[in-house]
């Protein structure tokens, strides 16, 4: 894999996931609560979706 492409992917994903503490403090500490009061295993669960879902975009690319 090109070195730069994974630079960009991981740029994304950060640029990605500061968005909503830098637009919405008190949404992103609410989501935050929300998840401290979840089970591992539906934790668990989240993490799984969000991997197969990053893989079936990257089979879909």
């Amino acid at each position: 894999m090109n070195s730069d492409v994974l630079l960009a992917a991981l740029g994304l994903v950060f640029l990605i996931e500061g968005l909503l503490p830098l637009l919405a403090p008190g949404a992103w500490r609410r989501v935050f609560t929300q998840m401290l009061q979840l089970h591992d295993g539906q934790i668990r669960f989240f993490g799984l979706a969000g991997v197969l879902g990053g893989l079936i975009l990257l089979w879909l690319s």
